[in-house]
């Protein structure tokens, strides 16, 4: 056991009526939150790397192919390719989303938790940036992160505009 593990502990039998099994119970679950909640994060950063990079990807390609005269016939390929950039960026809106769902009732339960152990960092931290209701203080990284499907979503459609566009004028 460490040392911080010791002294924490000790510091729990001074100042806490609960038995210290009980202690180690809730600071056992407490970890294994943290640590979901931790795992769900690194989820989130791959998923929006994934869909970004997707993105990128379609817009690129139709916009370099609107640039040209490759897009000749094969228009209704090419919206489809838009249509499903369109879609794609929803899904990764939803994803966004339930990220964001999954993570605040994973942080409810680590507040729970808290609120039987004598330390509450996360408790204190929440605390310390008004408990979300000032923005100046705390702006949720997902109030940003879910304009971006949204912005994919209006390259997708300008792009498959322009497409069809160029089909009906030749």
């Amino acid at each position: 056991m460490s040392q911080e593990n010791i002294k924490f502990k000790n510091y729990i039998e001074q100042h806490t009526s609960q038995s210290l099994e009980t202690v180690d119970q809730y600071i056992s679950i407490y970890k294994i939150y943290l640590e979901m909640a931790d795992r769900i994060s690194s989820r989130r950063e791959r998923t929006n790397s994934f869909f970004l990079s997707i993105n990128t990807a379609i817009i690129g390609f139709i916009g370099y192919l609107t640039g040209t005269d490759k897009i000749s016939g094969d228009y209704i390929l090419f919206s489809l390719v838009g249509l499903s950039g369109i879609v794609l960026s929803f899904l990764w809106y939803r994803i966004i989303r339930s990220y964001r769902d999954i993570n605040n009732a994973k942080f409810k339960i680590v507040h729970e938790i808290e609120q039987k152990l004598p330390l509450r960092p996360f408790d204190a931290e929440w605390e310390a940036v008004g408990r979300g209701k000032n923005r100046k203080l705390y702006l949720p990284f997902t109030h940003i992160e879910v304009f971006i499907p949204w912005i994919f979503v209006s390259f997708h459609i300008i792009l498959t505009v322009r497409i069809l566009i160029l089909f009906c004028f030749k």
